[in-house]
């Protein structure tokens, strides 16, 4: 499956963010399932989980985040970094905030200090 089909949307709610981000131009690697898999367990499993219905952790839950206006889903203390980003989460924005997080949306709450590409 790819990610975005895991992401789709879901746990939306009605977001006063700031204007839509234009996505970033990148280019975005094809996925590896199998290694995209691993890596989620190794460095994003321990904050966050990917299922439908999810619990917040450290961090939100994921299902539902493709499509999602950042820092709109019920039940996490969000920064209001993300919450005024302007992000529509896709897997461009992914891609580019996953590299660095501090740097896509300074002033975010997320602790992990990117992947490199």
């Amino acid at each position: 499956q790819h990610l975005s089909s895991l992401l789709a949307p879901a746990c939306l709610r009605e977001s006063h963010a700031a204007m839509p981000v234009p996505e970033p131009d990148v280019d975005v690697p094809a996925g590896d399932t199998k290694k995209g898999a691993k890596l989620f367990k190794a460095k994003c499993a321990q904050c966050h989980t990917i299922e439908k219905g999810g619990n917040v952790k450290q961090g939100p839950p994921l299902f539902g985040l493709i499509g999602r206006q950042s820092g709109t889903c019920d039940g996490f203390a969000y920064s209001e970094a993300n919450k005024n980003s302007g992000i529509i989460w896709s897997d461009k924005h992914l891609y580019e905030y996953l590299l660095n997080p501090k740097k896509y949306i300074p002033g975010t709450k997320m602790v992990f200090a990117g992947i490199k590409k």
